[in-house]
């Protein structure tokens, strides 16, 4: 039989409480038990917390130590919020706590976040993704940290794809971030941004290359709570796309003819024939 005790698991974007979904402020205020950590979430988003709820800092407990406190929501059937700084699809450690709530016949709900390396393409006014420069945004860390990586998952070997990547929790071994990325086939000058507590008060956010990446890293005594934005869209200039384009076409709107005849000239152009496709992308 389900319990009548929920937990959601709210992603509290990178640092900003204004940064917060409507969602995830709503299930905050909520809750009789709101869990967070210290040393990732910002205070300030407990100021949706309802009086009387029960704040609890997971900063310093294992997931063993947070465990009776969802014991309790199954057993009693209350309502436990777990903050997560960023979206917790992204090395939360969740998948491990959905598992647990789940065998206590917990509801479970994931409110999604704004993670970190949007916000930073926010601070720096850029698009991840520039058409015929970047059309893959790669999310990775750099391998022989705490957690072992699975085999094929080598910062040098997405470098090879030269285009947009996001390095997380890879702050404390720039020099080592910076060698495998020369490596993968990034030239010296690809344009790279080193973004500290992105959106917090403090926040630090540093335009450099891929060559000088290490010494900026040194150069700010930054070891950790650091994000890096590395490939040609953050410096290239924007090429226009389709799908604002005259001559594309969708469910809500006709091409225009001459419009549409230059796009088919312009896609036979790049790839040596007659593009005969009645979509363009």
């Amino acid at each position: 039989m389900t319990s009548d005790g929920t937990v959601w698991f709210v992603g509290a974007g990178p640092g900003a409480a204004d940064l917060l979904t409507l969602r995830a402020a709503r299930v905050i205020a909520e809750a009789d038990i709101v869990i967070w950590a210290a040393s990732l979430v910002h205070a300030d988003v407990l100021d949706h917390a309802r009086p009387g709820a029960e704040i609890v800092d997971s900063s310093q407990l294992p997931i063993e130590g947070v465990l009776p406190l969802y014991q309790r929501a199954a057993e009693q059937g209350l309502r436990v919020a777990r903050i997560h700084s960023g979206d917790p699809a992204l090395w939360g450690a969740v998948q491990e706590q959905l598992d647990l709530c789940r065998a206590l016949d917990l509801t479970v709900e994931i409110v999604p976040g704004v993670s970190s390396f949007t916000a930073v393409a926010a601070i720096i006014g850029r698009e991840l993704t520039v058409p015929e420069v970047a059309q893959s945004v790669i999310l990775t860390r750099l391998e022989g940290g705490k957690t072992p990586m699975p085999p094929g998952e080598r910062v040098r070997d997405f470098a090879r794809h030269g285009t947009t990547m996001a390095l997380f929790l890879s702050a404390a071994r720039s020099g080592q971030v910076q060698a495998e990325l020369l490596a993968g086939g990034y030239p010296d000058d690809t344009p790279a941004v080193v973004a500290y507590q992105a959106t917090w008060p403090d926040e630090l956010v540093v335009r450099c290359t891929v060559g000088t990446l290490e010494a900026t890293v040194k150069q700010h005594k930054l070891w950790k709570h650091t994000l890096f934005l590395v490939g040609p869209a953050l410096a290239a200039e924007g090429t226009r796309s389709h799908l604002y384009h005259p001559g594309h076409f969708h469910t809500f709107r006709r091409a225009e003819p001459d419009a549409r005849a230059e796009l088919r000239r312009q896609a036979g152009a790049r790839t040596g024939g007659t593009a005969t496709s009645g979509h363009t992308p």
